[in-house]
């Protein structure tokens, strides 16, 4: 399967119910258009859970932007002429890491199981997999970094399956960084994507793992995350949101050269989904104070704008 360049920013991640209706959303997407030359946006609504052996996952709460408000925004998304990828996210209530969300493999009584979490898990896919066929959207992608889930592979390959018989466009997973090599369900979806949250300097040996899984399995490959905080010290650990330094825009700047530069060596790979852009923009010169992933205001915008012109031409 050929799939076209993919120049995509991920677009208020998790937003609370209300976020997508305000005005605020639709100027600050209208800028993502327009000042990065992004074609595609990439929304994920957000599904909570207690703790990482908790079994319920709720998407109707205050904490999950409402069905309606997500349509809308993603036909205006559509007005825009950006394609609109969607990728529902579990997140946990305590603050644990999704990718710790685990149970015992072989079930005891009285304690949560793999049977019941999954159960919770494909209603809350399918919900927004039936959103993803009613809006057209061209692509959705079931889930984000469930390392400790992904090796209950036949739960996933029924989960995809599932998927399919409400969603007609190509399905994707975004597995974590250092994990694409673990996944042995490949086959069962559309397109492999991953997480590229790696060091400035460590990417041609990133790549060179990577792309043998994707020989491996003959499927295309795009990263549906990748970025890194204008942070000091944040080039060596893009992943670690909680990075402690001074603000470096500079810092940001080159990571996204050498990662983009790594990146158009390797023809397999079909685009790249940043993260993240807000849904609401001050200025720029308040921007440049930001020490967070955004990229609005910096010097990574133009960078990524030049990435994504290119993009066209690969």
């Amino acid at each position: 399967m050929d799939f076209e360049y993919i120049r995509g920013i991920t677009f208020a991640p998790f937003a609370e119910r209300g976020v997508l209706s305000r005005e605020t959303a639709k100027e600050s997407l209208r800028a993502m258009k327009e000042r990065t030359g992004a074609d595609t946006v990439l929304l994920a609504p957000g599904g909570v859970q207690k703790t990482a052996q908790s079994v319920e996952i709720r998407y109707d709460t205050e904490r999950t932007m409402s069905d309606r408000e997500l349509m809308e925004f993603i036909s205006y998304a559509k007005s825009l002429e950006l394609k609109v990828f969607i990728k529902p996210t579990v997140n946990c209530l305590n603050g644990t890491w999704r990718a710790h969300i685990n149970f015992f493999d072989e079930d005891v009584p009285c304690e949560p199981k793999w049977s019941e979490w999954f159960a919770s898990y494909t209603q809350f896919q399918l919900h927004y997999a039936q959103i993803a066929e009613r809006m057209h959207c061209e692509m959705f992608i079931a889930g984000c970094e469930m390392v400790m889930a992904e090796h209950r592979e036949q739960e996933w390959r029924k989960l995809i399956g599932d998927i399919r018989k409400v969603y007609h466009g190509p399905v994707s997973y975004n597995t974590d960084k250092y994990q694409e090599h673990n996944v042995k369900w490949w086959d069962c979806v559309d397109v492999i994507s991953s997480s590229g949250y790696y060091p400035a300097d460590d990417w041609e040996n990133q790549l060179d793992r990577i792309e043998n899984v994707v020989e491996k399995y003959q499927k295309p490959f795009f990263f549906a995350e990748t970025g890194c905080m204008s942070t000091v010290g944040s080039s060596l650990r893009p992943n670690d949101w909680e990075v402690e330094g001074d603000v470096s825009l500079s810092e940001q700047e080159e990571w996204y050269k050498k990662a983009f530069h790594a990146m158009e060596k390797r023809p397999w790979i079909r685009g790249a989904v940043l993260w993240s852009w807000n849904p609401s923009l001050g200025s720029e010169e308040e921007a440049k104070g930001h020490r967070y992933y955004e990229i609005y205001g910096k010097p990574a915008e133009a960078v990524v704008k030049q990435f994504f012109e290119r993009g066209e031409r690969l």
